[in-house]
């Protein structure tokens, strides 16, 4: 057996006090099926997680969620200490990675949550002790 399995065999003699070949087979096949039940993360999947990762883009999406109306830039950097420029920035990584959407009306551009961007946000929220 590899060092692996042999860490296994040790893990399921703790667990149910003796361990064979067939029992670590056993628990490789639990193994291998959800392994094959995990869908692979996709690229968007990575980059809204990634993305969210920043304290500037998840406090803006933050906002964008908990406000009833689209946000403009400037109300943004009224309420975030960073620059105009990095809020800038950190709004064209939030729509790159399909978190926030943008509109242009006139010389202003307003941003909103996407629905994705809404339940991630939920979900973090719900799940905070």
């Amino acid at each position: 057996m590899t060092q692996q399995t042999d860490r296994l065999e040790r893990l399921i003699a703790d667990e149910i006090g003796d361990c064979c070949a067939a029992d670590v087979e056993t628990r490789l096949e639990t193994l291998e099926e959800y392994d094959a039940a995990t869908p692979s993360p996709t690229e968007m999947d990575l980059d809204a997680v990634q993305t969210l990762g920043n304290e500037t883009r998840y406090n803006i999406v933050q906002l964008l969620v908990t406000a009833d109306d689209p946000l403009c830039v400037c109300e943004l950097t009224h309420l975030i200490e960073v620059s105009d420029s990095a809020i800038s920035h950190a709004l064209s990584d939030l729509h790159d990675a399909g978190l926030v959407n943008r509109e242009k009306d006139g010389q202003w551009r307003y941003y909103e949550p996407t629905d994705r961007a809404t339940e991630l946000i939920a979900a973090l929220d719900r799940t905070r002790n």
